[in-house]
Parts: C-alpha cells; structure tokens; sequence
C-alpha cells in the first residue's frame, strides 16, 4: 500500500523517539502493531519507514497474532545479521551501475536488454560475485529513491514554426463564434473497436471468481459483426456530445454524414437562428486537412443546410489537444472500461449511457450505411467549390460558404501571421 505523507511523518517521529527506548522484541512488536493498524500492505510501508527488513516486522505480527508471551533473548545493541550491503561495500555501486539510465555497463551485456526485474538483477549480481536476494535488491532501490515507473507520453516531437500561433487563432476564432451565439464543435474518430467476445481493457465489478469470458486472441472474426468505428461530435459551448457509430469504413463522407446527422437531430434546434458553423479537427484523418473529399463534403453541408462552416485544424502532432478527446472520448473509454464490447447494440448503449459530474450528455445512434473508399476529386471539382482560404495558413483555416459569391475580404486574419506563445485552444 502506499501511505501518505503525514502517516508517514507521524510512523518516523514514533520510531524516532521510542525506538532508543526499547530492546530488539520491543521494537519488533511496535513496528508489527503498526503493521496492523494499516491493514493491506502494512508489513511493506512500516518496514520502509522504520529501515528494517519485511521479515522482522512479519515475525513481530505474527507474535502479536499469536497472543502469547514472546519468548527468546533479546540481542545486545548492534547484535544479529549485517545488513548485505554493510558486509560487501561493493553490492550497492555494483547495483546503480546496473539500473542507472546513464551507466548501463557493458552494451553487450544481455541485461541491458531484458526487463530489470529484481529477480534478473539479482541472478546478475550473484554471477557477479554478489550474492543477494531479490527482495534485499528491491530494499536497496527503495533506499537509492528507486520505484516502479510507467513509460510517460511526454515527447511530442519536431514542433510546426506556427504551432503556437495556430493555437492562438484557433482561440479567436472560437471565441469569436461562442460570443455571437453560433456553434463550435470538436471532431475527430474515436478508436475503432472489435465487436464481440474480445478483450477490453480495465476492471468491471463482477462476482468473485466469474470474470467475463472472451477471447484468447483479438483476430477479426470475418463471419462476426465486425468492426465499430466511433465518430464523435462535441459541443463546445453546451458540453455534450453525438457519436455516430459506424460499421463500414473512416472516410470523409462518413465523417460528415455524422455531422450532418447531428445538425438535423440536435443543433439545428439548439441553435435555430445560426447561419455559422466552425469545427475544430485534427491535421490527419477522415477529417484532416489533405483530405480533398472532406472540403467537398462539407460544401454540400453548406449548401443543404445555408450554414457558412469554417473548419480550424489542430498544428501537425497535436492532437491530443483536441477538446474532443479529453472532454468526450476520454470518458467514453472509462465508462465500457472491463466490459466486452459483444455487439453494436452494447456500444451505443454505453456510449449512450455516459456521463460526468459536470454535466456532460451524450447520445449515440447506429450508422449502418456504405461508404466507399478511394473517391477522387480532380483540381477542376476543388477550385469550383465555394471555399475561402484564410490569409493566415489557409491549408489549416478555410471557410465554405453556401453558395458562390465575392469573399475578397472574407475570414480574413487580421494579426500577422508570426507565431506567439498562447494557452491551449478554448
């Protein structure tokens, strides 16, 4: 167990200043006592604190369990074992040099390609000459300021020169949109999920012992019900959410059947008096800027329901500061965590059945149709369409008007184009 910091605190000043007072079975009862107050993992966190082996503070519980009067001699100050790394001064550097990011040892040492495990690093240092439990290695790491570390996603890459000032823009024009009443929403396909008895990650409250059954491999059944591919529309402004759950294939005319869907079912009531649209979407995808077949979509969009729909692309490798993954997706994986996802049906439902304490709705509907891959559009159907670019990075900002008219002037960015630092896109 991991305990707090002021458990911690309190277990150091105790052992600070009654430890000098008492002999070796007096201090084995303290330390297993306290053990016992902290349930779980007790054993492990009074070890830690006290600097003393599991063993001991185990025998001190078990004494205490016991009920009976601990019997046996109590050793003089500095009595019993030396501690391993007391008797061999050369475990301890033996052991960094082999945990250490920055001194690996030997590059053909075949630990340097194996998992670190305290097992492993024992069985090495004991070849070594260092004989060592696996648990004595894990006491020293504990006392070095090691700990068991996840990989964390924190290196984004080679950033875009304008990524700062996209984000900036983005922000405006949010802002812009939001103050005059007129929708904004985020965009982006959510991962595609295998439909049936498969895996899914996380843990589901199930009787004890009756986990749910699925597969032992996530291979495609071609006979099954296939694939679901979440396509999902968040409202900025309104906190909710609308995901279209496809089953054929992620193109752009899916994408844009999906809000096109939304418009008609929820936005065209929420916003009854909008002649304005702006999307947020990623740099890639259905969605993403090179896409041709996305712009021509969206222009029919345009024209069937008179909205002038700007779309605003998050800089190349920043996706994940789309509002749609953290405000929608995010809570949508946790909510069918553990649970098999056996059919369409239980993922509309779940996705249906989301929400958060802040007040985030969502609705989710099936969307059975075909759509085709490998659509071309020419030059000559991409300069006919009634699309604005704007001045600052028109492949990542542009406005599609209903119908064709003069835009000279239209959407224009009124800053310079050079990058700024700004917060994240609102």
């Amino acid at each position: 167990m991991r305990i707090s910091d002021e458990v911690r605190d309190q277990l150091t000043l105790k052992f600070a200043v009654l430890f000098p007072h008492l002999d070796e079975r007096q201090r084995r009862l303290l330390m297993g006592a306290e053990a016992r107050i902290l349930g779980h993992g007790g054993i492990r966190a009074v070890a830690q604190v006290a600097e003393a082996s599991e063993a001991t503070v185990r025998k001190g519980v078990d004494e205490l369990e016991a009920g009976a009067e601990p019997l046996g001699r109590v050793r003089r100050p500095g009595g019993g074992r030396k501690r391993a790394a007391e008797v061999d001064p050369g475990l301890r550097p033996a052991l960094l040099a082999l945990v250490e990011p920055d001194m690996c040892g030997d590059p053909m040492s075949p630990l340097r390609w194996t998992t670190k495990s305290t097992r492993a690093l024992a069985d090495h240092l004991t070849r070594q000459g260092h004989r060592i439990s696996a648990d004595t290695v894990a006491d020293l790491l504990r006392e070095e300021g090691f700990s068991l570390q996840a990989n964390a996603k924190t290196l984004e890459g080679a950033q875009h020169p304008d990524r700062d000032a996209q984000f900036h823009y983005i922000n405006e024009q949010v802002k812009e949109h939001i103050a005059a009443a007129d929708p904004v929403i985020s965009v982006d396909t959510k991962k595609k999920e295998l439909v049936g008895p498969y895996k899914n990650g996380g843990r589901e409250w199930e009787p004890k012992g009756a986990p749910a059954q699925v597969k032992t491999h996530d291979f495609l059944d071609r006979q099954g019900p296939g694939k679901a591919i979440p396509y999902g529309i968040y409202d900025v402004a309104a906190n909710s959410g609308w995901v279209s759950v496809g089953t054929d294939h992620d193109t752009a005319a899916f994408a844009v059947a999906s809000i096109r869907r939304w418009w008609q079912a929820r936005a065209g009531h929420d916003y009854p008096q909008a002649d304005r649209l702006l999307i947020t979407a990623d740099a890639g995808g259905s969605n993403g800027y090179r896409p041709r077949a996305w712009k021509t979509e969206l222009a029919a969009l345009a024209r069937e329901t008179g909205l002038e729909i700007t779309v605003c692309h998050m800089p190349p490798g920043t996706s994940k500061w789309n509002k749609i993954e953290h405000r929608l997706f995010s809570h949508i994986s946790m909510n069918w965590r553990g649970r098999p996802l056996t059919s369409h049906d239980v993922i509309v439902n779940s996705i249906n059945a989301t929400t958060t304490h802040t007040g985030l709705t969502v609705h989710a509907e099936l969307d059975p149709g075909t759509y085709d891959t490998g659509i071309k559009v020419s030059d000559t159907d991409i300069d006919s369409l009634p699309m604005h670019r704007h001045r600052f990075h028109g492949d990542w900002n542009y406005t599609l008007h209903p119908q064709h008219h003069d835009t000279a002037g239209a959407a224009e960015d009124p800053r310079p184009a050079g990058p700024s630092p700004t917060p994240r896109p609102a």
